[in-house]
């Protein structure tokens, strides 16, 4: 039958064979032998059909009765459902089912509900009657099986992890087992306090190991310490008992400097209880001194022992609770009270060190066996470390009172000047030999001067070269402190001085001159220290060791100082000339007279300081700061008198008087800088004259010959040039002559000489 069904091929059909070009057209005769052949092979495969239906007809007549069944089925069908779909719309019995279904899931949802809360109801109801039972345990004595509940508990009520969305009850629930817990709290701490008394006067431990307390009898001490461990509250129950450890006990043991000894007294006093007690007693050699802490460290051991034994018994961890309780306590107060008062105050005794050493090892190691204190934790090693350390302690120590007497010698000294000082006058170096040897007068290294300075840089300084010594002579970690003692002492003078005489920088004094010295001295030997002491330092020290970063400091300060009270002086100057007023009418009486009182008042500030300056301060810086305190003066008088406009002929007298009796009374001041000068001159410091350090000296006198030149001599004193060599300046000549000349043809012809002078 598949043959019927095979594809037709046109080609095999046409008896031509030339078709290789699918777009070339038939001809007429080829597309009739085409239609004949498809007719013929049409009838052919109707034969074939017509044969295979009549071979299979009784297969066929099956099949067609099969689906005339399958049909009259699905009719039947389709009338039921018609029936079905019509009864449910005449009762809509699908929305009966759906409420009864709803309905039924409500109720469910109900009884799941009251199930759990019925469980929830009996968990609280049980937790409720579990901390009745633990109350009714306390009452009993039951301290264990009520520990054991109220930790229980404490998981079952998520103490600590509170929710928001918890119900009430829980709160008032877990509000019921705080109170239960501080009950059973309370109670335990009580039966620890009653378990383990001090006797104070005699420094006793009685412990007892049958309780009874509040109608609660027969408990027994190892029992209560089970409890205190069960709820996590062990420190807390035994605090108490460590304090009172330290306080009647520990602290006894340690600060005795007498010989004691404790001994252990365990009896039976009667057949229900037992007790064990722990007495001080005194040794029978009192005599004997507790000179390495030995007798200590053996009292303390003593008191521990007893402590694991008869109140933890050896429980291990116990007994760490008891010693995280007192180890702090302890360490500290045998540190405070021994070990930092046996630290030796000479370096030469440390070495008598090394038993205390040894026996506070020894001391921690039976500690660490009882499991007192830890082994691996190095916190716990606080006595070793300490002592190990006794170089680093001692130069502390040592370093402490360096500082404080240094501070003390800053603070106590009140920076006056014998005298004798003022009298003799400025120190001297002479042959290589000190002359005015004393504190007070000290050598620069690096100028050939010596200079007065206050007994607080003196004393200073000396104490700084012991210090540095001692660097020498010490260990490396001990040199390494005293080497920073030693410069901490120095910037103490930085740090203290200034602020102590704060009030005297303000003013023109000894003080602050003093002052001025002790920096420039004290710049001068922190250059030198580390040239005489550095090759003595031990290595380590060397490489580190620096002094010359505080030098400039204390130049810079000194030069400050210097600086400021040569400005007081200037400004104090300043003031005295204005009360001249500008020099002006001096030809009146009382106008001279005011003029005269200011100048007298310049020769006094300038004579005061002079006395101050002249034996303290060193002969180049005297001679530097008192020219400019001169040539202040000078100009600013010899400005003053220039400016006016117009002077009679008395005034110009009475103006060059004045002038001379300024000069006339600063005699002394300018003598001692012509001291200065030609000491300085023979020693090839200086070949400048006077004049020439205060150029307005100069100007000043010839300004006092001006004022009584004729108008020709001072025309060919400024053709000559002696004028402007004096300082003068062309326009400074004119306003002179306009101011002392009428006009006239003469002044207008030397006015115009002087113009027209090249020079």
């Amino acid at each position: 039958m598949d043959a019927l069904f095979d594809a037709i091929n046109v080609r095999d059909l046409l008896s031509t064979g030339d078709l290789t070009d699918p777009t070339s057209p038939l001809s007429a005769p080829d597309l009739r032998l085409l239609i004949t052949r498809l007719e013929s092979h049409s009838l052919q495969i109707k034969s074939r059909v017509q044969s295979y239906i009549l071979s299979h007809h009784s297969d066929f007549s099956s099949l067609f009765s099969l689906c005339n069944d399958a049909v009259s089925q699905a009719n039947q069908i389709n009338e039921k459902v018609s029936d079905l779909i019509g009864l449910l719309s005449d009762s809509p019995i699908d929305v009966e089912i759906r409420e009864i279904v709803e309905e039924a899931s409500v109720k469910m949802r109900e009884l799941r509900v009251k199930k759990e809360l019925l469980e929830l109801v009996r968990a609280l109801v049980g937790i409720s009657d579990r901390l009745r039972d633990v109350r009714e345990a306390l009452k009993n004595g039951r301290l264990t099986f009520a520990a054991e509940e109220v930790r229980d508990l404490k998981k079952a009520l998520r103490i600590g992890d509170e929710d928001e969305k918890d119900p009430v009850v829980y709160g008032l629930l877990r509000k019921e087992w705080l109170d239960c817990f501080e009950e059973i709290q309370d109670v335990l701490v009580r039966f620890m306090d009653n378990a383990v008394r001090f006797e104070p006067d005699s420094g006793g431990i009685r412990v007892k190991y049958q309780l009874s307390m509040d109608g609660i009898a027969g408990v027994d001490l190892r029992t209560v310490l089970e409890a205190l461990e069960v709820i996590g509250i062990l420190d807390y129950g035994l605090a108490k008992v460590a304090d009172q450890m330290i306080k009647f006990v520990i602290t006894p043991a340690v600060n005795s400097r007498s010989s004691i000894s404790f001994v252990e007294d365990s009896e039976k006093v009667s057949e229900a209880t037992a007790e064990a007690v722990l007495k001080m007693v005194p040794s029978f050699d009192p005599k004997m001194e507790d000179v390495d802490g030995e007798n200590m460290y053996s009292r303390i051991i003593q008191v521990v022992k007893f402590i694991y034994e008869r109140i933890c018994f050896q429980n291990v961890f116990w007994n760490q609770s008891f010693g995280r309780l007192t180890w702090t306590s302890i360490s500290d107060l045998i540190i405070s009270s021994f070990l930092s008062k046996a630290v030796p105050e000479d370096a030469s005794k440390l070495a008598d060190f090394q038993k205390i050493i040894k026996l506070t090892s020894e001391f921690e190691t039976e500690l660490k066996e009882m499991k007192f204190i830890s082994a691996s934790d190095s916190t716990d090693q606080k006595l070793s470390n300490f002592a190990e350390n006794v170089e680093i302690h001692f130069a502390c120590r040592k370093k402490t009172e360096i500082l404080a007497k240094a501070r003390n010698l800053l603070l106590q000294c009140d920076f006056s000047i014998p005298q004798e000082y003022i009298r003799e006058g400025r120190p001297l170096k002479s042959a290589g030999m000190a002359v005015n040897s004393s504190e007070h007068v000290v050598d620069l290294l690096f100028l050939s001067e010596r200079c007065v300075v206050s007994k607080a840089a003196s004393q200073l300084m000396e104490l700084v070269h012991k210090t540095l010594k001692d660097v020498c002579l010490s260990s490396p970690r001990v040199a390494l402190e005293f080497y920073h003692a030693a410069r901490d002492a120095i910037l103490l003078y930085e740090a203290v001085i200034p602020v102590k005489l704060e009030r005297q920088l303000d003013s023109i004094n000894q003080v602050a001159v003093l002052m001025h010295n002790d920096c420039l001295y004290l710049s001068q030997e922190i250059l030198g220290l580390a040239f005489e002491y550095r090759s003595d330092f031990p290595n380590c020290i060397k490489e580190h060791a620096v002094f010359v970063d505080m030098a400039p400091r204390f130049h810079i300060l000194s030069e400050e100082i210097l600086n400021r009270q040569i400005q007081l002086v200037i400004f104090n100057l300043k003031e005295a000339i204005d009360g001249a007023d500008g020099f002006q009418n001096t030809h009146k009486i009382k106008q001279f007279e005011s003029t005269k009182f200011s100048i007298d008042q310049v020769v006094f500030i300038l004579e005061k300081v002079r006395l101050i300056w002249e034996p303290l301060l060193l002969p180049p810086i005297y001679k530097k700061s008192t020219c400019i305190v001169l040539e202040s003066v000078f100009s600013r008088t010899v400005r003053d008198i220039l400016l006016l406009d117009d002077m009679a002929a008395e005034e110009t007298l009475q103006l060059q008087r004045l002038i001379h009796l300024m000069l006339e009374s600063l005699t002394s001041l300018m003598e001692s800088l012509i001291a200065v000068i030609q000491k300085e001159k023979s020693e090839d410091y200086s070949r400048f004259p006077l004049d020439d350090l205060i150029p307005s000296l100069r100007k000043i006198r010839k300004l006092a010959e001006l004022l009584d030149m004729p108008l020709k001599s001072i025309t060919t004193a400024w053709e000559s040039g002696e004028l402007l060599n004096s300082g003068f300046t062309v326009s400074e000549v004119e306003d002179f002559i306009k101011a002392i000349f009428a006009e006239s043809s003469l002044r207008k012809e030397c006015i115009r000489r002087i113009q027209n002078v090249s020079l």
